[in-house]
């Protein structure tokens, strides 16, 4: 977090926190959403500062209640998340980045939801992948130690047997079917933090 923020935080500590107003969508993009954007639940306008993402990407982390938010200064503003808390990007020198910046060099688990949508685990970490990058994390993909073709991943998908792992930077990923609808409480996160009752 930036200095400039932790006193700004300690200067004013009592500021209301701001819902609705910033999103991260599937491709690690924030966006900001004005009342038109909120009233008819569009995602808002792309933030293409790189000062502001910078400053955004520096100052997001995320509560006990798994609420993720930017600090703004003295301000908590919410980010409503239409996936997954990060977004990763394929790296040819890292593997895998975090729309942050941060590298994700080693994967712990691979997730696929029921319409092959790549979810990567890595300690706390939950990102989804995105989705012009899983085409290549597809092609590392092993069913019973054998490439993994399309038809055969699609039976996969939905159900049928045999192991399935992701070859990645020399380690064997484990992977396993998740339900796009259970990501949240699976992971913990709230995919639209709302004020408290």
């Amino acid at each position: 977090m930036d200095d400039i923020v932790k006193q700004a935080m300690a200067k004013w500590p009592n500021v209301p926190h701001c819902y609705g107003w910033l999103a991260l969508d599937a491709r690690g993009n924030w966006r900001m959403r004005d009342e038109a954007a909120q009233h008819a639940n569009a995602p808002g306008d792309k933030v293409n500062s790189a000062a502001l993402v910078g400053f955004i990407n520096r100052n997001y982390g995320h509560d006990d209640a798994g609420r993720w938010y930017f600090q703004n200064g003295p301000q908590r503003v919410y980010v409503n998340l239409e996936a997954t808390p990060y977004i990763a990007r394929t790296d040819p020198d890292t593997g895998l980045v975090l729309q942050t910046g941060a590298a994700l060099d080693k994967i712990e688990r691979l997730y696929l939801t029921e319409v092959g949508v790549a979810i990567v685990q890595a300690g706390d970490i939950v990102a989804q992948v995105d989705d012009r990058d899983m085409a290549q994390l597809f092609e590392a993909l092993e069913l019973d130690g054998k490439p993994a073709g399309d038809d055969a991943l699609m039976r996969w998908l939905d159900g049928g047997a045999g192991t399935l792992t992701l070859r990645w930077r020399g380690a064997s990923v484990p992977a396993e079917r998740v339900e796009r609808a259970t990501l949240a409480q699976r992971f913990g996160f709230e995919p639209v933090p709302t004020p408290p009752a």
